[in-house]
């Protein structure tokens, strides 16, 4: 069964919602009844394996990166003070 994110105009709520064909009433708002909805976009489903191999990667660069700019500082702090 297809579940669906939902805007309603009248209220701006946000909120997902089964649709089923053999319903016969219209969608509404949980919040205010409403039946004058915006259907979203809906994200994708990502495993918890997949965010957690993602957050480690992004966490490796980040290390990375930092570890660079240090050795860049340290190499210009070296040259500055060389002849010192």
């Amino acid at each position: 069964m297809p579940i669906y994110d939902f805007r309603c105009r009248a209220c701006g709520h946000e909120f997902e919602a089964l649709v089923r064909p053999q319903d016969h009433e219209p969608t509404r708002c949980p919040s205010c009844r409403h039946v004058d909805l915006e259907r979203l976009l809906s994200s994708f489903a990502v495993s918890t394996a997949e965010k957690t191999q993602a957050a480690a990667k992004k966490s490796r660069q980040r290390q990375a990166n930092a570890n660079k700019d240090k050795l860049v500082a340290d190499e210009e702090y070296r040259k500055e003070h060389e002849g010192h």
